[in-house]
């Protein structure tokens, strides 16, 4: 077990305020990517795009075997699960939105999460890409373990959402989800940085994540520095509590 100071330590270098998913574009004061060659569009409606997206990011995923290998990442577990926005008017949601709360905790303190995060999927408004806006809630106290809920209880109020300051956007390439923030970054005040940028591969098996903050004079300050962090599907039943 890792002492409180080395806890703390590791904790930081994640909870970002924004920002997931996502990799292609150019990363602020960054010399290196995760970024992909991003192919042509396959003919898949983008409505099917957003829903395979919701597919892929529902479920357990830890890195448990990236940390076997090197001692720079930690066996990190993120959890992912579709809620009910109970008094969602339908109006708001016409475009078919899809919300997703996600916990992100070391696999040694899965009662402790250091990331909680609403996700709303959906097409872009130009239908060219899937839209993932964050939303950080504002009771996250309250939802520690709601993916170990029954569905039925998976329902959460508007105004647990919170508010969203950043949309991260992927686009199909080849089998996989590629994209990142915008290239200007989102904007963020966590440990010295003005903005964070994020940027991932979203594929079958898995998403390999690269979160990162940057001052304002474009040097990192917070977030892993050779590579994302690749998260791989596990059943959780086989798991150590």
């Amino acid at each position: 077990m890792a002492s409180r100071g080395r806890l703390a330590s590791i904790i930081s270098s994640y909870n970002l305020v924004t920002g997931i998913l996502v990799a292609g574009v150019l990363v602020i004061g960054a010399k290196t990517s995760i970024s992909a060659p991003v192919t042509a569009q396959a003919a898949i409606p983008i409505d099917s795009q957003a829903q395979e997206v919701v597919s892929r990011l529902i479920g357990v995923m830890d890195s448990s075997a990236q940390a076997l290998g090197n001692r720079d990442y930690r066996d990190v577990r993120l959890t992912v699960c579709q809620v009910k926005v109970e008094d969602m008017p339908a109006r708001s949601n016409s475009s078919g939105a899809t919300f997703l709360y996600q916990e992100q905790a070391l696999s040694l303190a899965l009662d402790r999460p250091y990331r909680q995060r609403f996700l709303r999927i959906a097409p872009s408004a130009d239908r060219l890409q899937v839209e993932s806006a964050v939303f950080e809630p504002t009771n996250v106290t309250s939802l520690v373990g709601l993916c170990g809920k029954p569905e039925a209880e998976r329902a959460v109020n508007l105004s647990e959402i919170g508010s969203s300051n950043c949309s991260v956007f992927l686009r199909r390439s080849g089998e996989n989800y590629v994209g990142s923030t915008p290239a200007n970054g989102c904007p963020n005040n966590y440990r010295g940085a003005t903005t964070v940028t994020s940027e991932a591969v979203l594929s079958r098996s898995g998403l390999d994540s690269w979160d990162r903050g940057f001052d304002a004079t474009g040097k990192q300050v917070w977030g892993a520095e050779a590579g994302p962090y690749q998260f791989r599907r596990i059943d959780p039943t086989t798991q150590d509590p």
